[in-house]
């Protein structure tokens, strides 16, 4: 196995721990008592999410009454790259090497780059809304939003694995 194989199987086990993590997060820490492994890894969960994320409360979902580590739009981009890496034999399906290579007719854009900016649309147009309107979407809409954007980029990384 080549070295970007390795590292495209690593971004798919990644990209499942860490949107399997974030609810995990959430619902230990609205324990009142847990172990203190439990505790670091919450922790080094949220953590991680200051670091990636604003985590504004408003702009976050609410897991067992409990802020999630990374805000809606964040978690829609976490999941939907989870989503696409375990549904990747569908999504290559879907986005074949040809439709990204240039040869023969494309099912989807004609490079990465048309490719990215299709998924990223959505995303896009949310802060478009939200910044000539100054009325932020709903969190849903967010976090659908960053699904998008979040299934493209996993899409485009793991369409070469086998």
């Amino acid at each position: 196995m080549n070295q970007i194989a390795i590292l495209r199987r690593g971004f798919a086990g990644a990209a499942i721990a860490w949107a399997s993590v974030l609810p995990l997060a959430s619902l230990a820490a609205s324990r009142s008592a847990v172990s203190s492994v439990t505790y670091l890894l919450t922790v080094a969960v949220y953590a991680i999410g200051s670091v990636i994320c604003h985590q504004r409360p408003e702009r976050s979902f609410y897991l067992w009454s409990h802020q999630m580590p990374v805000c809606a739009r964040c978690t829609g981009i976490y999941i939907g790259a989870a989503l696409a890496v375990l549904l990747s034999p569908a999504a290559r399906r879907l986005v074949d090497r040809r439709s990204l290579g240039g040869g023969g007719q494309p099912s989807v854009g004609r490079s990465p780059k048309g490719f990215m900016l299709i998924a990223a649309a959505p995303t896009l147009a949310t802060l478009v809304y939200e910044w000539s309107t100054s009325v932020t979407p709903s969190n849903w809409i967010r976090a659908a939003s960053g699904l998008c954007l979040g299934a493209g980029v996993a899409v485009l990384i793991q369409r070469e694995v086998n």
